[in-house]
């Protein structure tokens, strides 16, 4: 990333000055802590800027959506973190959400409305579609995707979840390269196999990865790029990328990295 200067809104900070932001961003465990989707979390910030989209996050007020305790089957810690998030998100009269991860996106849209958490909450692949709709992004000829061939893998949270695979799509077709589908796709998907917390735990026996048989579906179409919507899956396919020593020629990227190196901010 340039060292071009960014603004990161704090909500306590609005708050204080009685403000209330259009859009909250939530920023997500790996947003915040995993090195790799740090840098998607900062071209998300660096979209939202260009745009002039009045945000602000959480900072360390935000903490676990409590997807992963509810997936092993902790009901009681995932009431606990949900409350917790939700009395913070009414305090601060929260009315939309932006994240770029679909767990975060699937539980805060689904599953807080029944523990009193009740908000408009947006995947950045949408958001990202409806800035590009709105003429707000405009994806540039050049950058460092014009001629290659890109392969989009569908989150299992964001696709068959929450049915949405024509919003990345509609984010990847505007650049000036070639969109080729793996055979399992859309509701036919593979799932990278971190999800229902699989990522953190051991795999258990069995002769392949599913992230490995799931890159292979992604080097059949002759892809040099990767476009991922989630850091599962980001993990999970840079992971398979390295399994079969294809890091020199096949690199993953987030959505958000994409717009915005063809928007000239990376």
């Amino acid at each position: 990333m340039s060292e071009m200067t960014y603004k990161v809104p704090l909500m306590a900070d609005l708050a204080a000055e009685g403000k209330t932001p259009e859009v909250l961003f939530w920023v997500g465990c790996a947003g915040s802590f995993d090195d790799r989707y740090k840098k998607v979390t900062i071209a998300m910030v660096k979209i939202l800027n260009k745009v002039g989209i009045d945000f602000a996050v959480l900072g360390t007020e935000e903490s676990c959506t409590g997807d992963p305790a509810k997936r092993a089957g902790r009901e009681d810690l995932f009431q606990m973190q949900a409350i917790g998030n939700i009395e913070l998100l009414n305090a601060y009269n929260i009315k939309k959400i932006v994240t770029a991860c679909p767990h975060c996106f699937n539980i805060l849209k689904n599953e807080y409305k029944e523990l009193g958490g009740d908000y408009e909450v947006i995947h950045h692949s949408t958001f990202l579609q409806q800035l590009i709709d709105a003429g707000k992004v405009k994806m540039s000829e050049g950058g460092e995707f014009k001629g290659k061939k890109i392969t989009y893998h569908d989150s299992c949270y964001l696709g068959r979840a929450n049915d949405i695979y024509e919003a990345p799509r509609k984010v990847l077709e505007q650049l000036d390269a070639d969109l080729v589908e793996m055979k399992r796709c859309r509701t036919k998907g593979l799932c990278c196999g971190a999800g229902g917390a699989q990522m953190f735990k051991d795999a258990e026996k069995g002769s392949k990865e599913i992230n490995v048989e799931r890159i292979e579906d992604a080097l059949e179409t002759g892809a040099n790029v990767v476009a991922a919507a989630c850091p599962f899956c980001m993990t999970m396919m840079t992971d398979g990328v390295k399994s079969k020593e294809r890091e020199h020629d096949v690199k993953v990227f987030d959505l958000a990295e994409i717009v915005a190196d063809a928007e000239g901010l990376s």
